[in-house]
């Protein structure tokens, strides 16, 4: 059973802020109503030897097309399906998605205040699926988006600093706030920047790792390190969404090293 006392937090009293349209009022609106529409709910040298991940090397099964304009008309086959993104500023969030979507998507990305949108297409046996990620800010003024971001995602990424303690202890309050709109979302804590985290030493390591993995646990959601500049654990990451969501036949293993990207559940 979870510890309230574990999860409890001071309340945070946000003032509401109206968002910056891209466009004109009218044209965001109908973006934003073409996406609710589209989208379904579904049941150092250490480096040198962690390799860049690749769809060949995952599952056979799984082949990456380019991805498509998710606003178009031409989408009669295409199964459209939300991610979230919560956690602190400067923690490497828009990194890690830019990453995975590809230098060309994160040009087209829909930016506003609080807010950005990017989407992945990818072909599963032979079914267009369509991931729209929204990544939401860090900062105050970002919290009023949490329920329209939260709201019918398929999974919630909580996503933390590895060489920030505060950004982890965070990781509370984006949770409670997330569950509150979406209890049966899949729950993914990521540690971002292990470039960065495994240069620390040891014993911080060690403390950083298990304070993370009582949090997943209290979560019930599966951990991953990872880092966007190397490319680590990054595509694993939506692997194991769609792994889960489609019941393919992959599945991730455990880490639990100390010095190596750690993956948990």
């Amino acid at each position: 059973m979870m510890n309230h006392r574990f999860w409890r937090i001071k309340t945070i009293k946000v003032i509401p802020r109206k968002w910056k349209m891209v466009k004109k009022a009218s044209i965001f609106k109908k973006k934003i109503k073409s996406i609710w529409e589209k989208i379904r709910v579904c049941s150092s040298e250490k480096f040198k030897k962690y390799k860049k991940l690749s769809t060949k090397n995952i599952s056979q099964e799984l082949e990456v097309v380019d991805s498509v304009n998710i606003f178009s008309d031409d989408d009669s086959d295409l199964v459209a399906l939300k991610i979230s993104i919560l956690g602190d500023c400067q923690i490497g969030k828009t990194s890690f998605v830019a990453k995975y979507v590809g230098d060309e998507q994160e040009k087209k990305c829909l930016q506003m205040n609080g807010l950005n949108l990017m989407d992945k297409t990818l072909v599963i046996k032979g079914a267009r699926i369509a991931f729209t990620i929204w990544d939401v800010g860090g900062e105050h003024s970002s919290y009023d988006l949490i329920p329209i971001a939260c709201k019918d995602a398929v999974a919630i990424l909580f996503m933390f600093d590895l060489n920030c303690r505060r950004s982890l202890n965070n990781v509370k309050y984006w949770y409670i706030q997330a569950r509150k709109w979406n209890k049966s979302a899949i729950p993914i804590l990521i540690g971002t920047k292990f470039d960065d985290f495994v240069q620390l030493p040891l014993d911080i390591q060690w403390t950083v790792v298990s304070q993370a993995r009582t949090y997943a646990k209290a979560m019930k959601a599966t951990l991953f390190f990872s880092s966007a500049t190397h490319n680590i654990n990054v595509n694993k990451i939506f692997k194991f969404i769609m792994a889960k969501l489609f019941n393919l036949p992959w599945t991730v293993q455990k880490n639990l090293t100390i010095g190596e990207p750690i993956i948990d559940f």
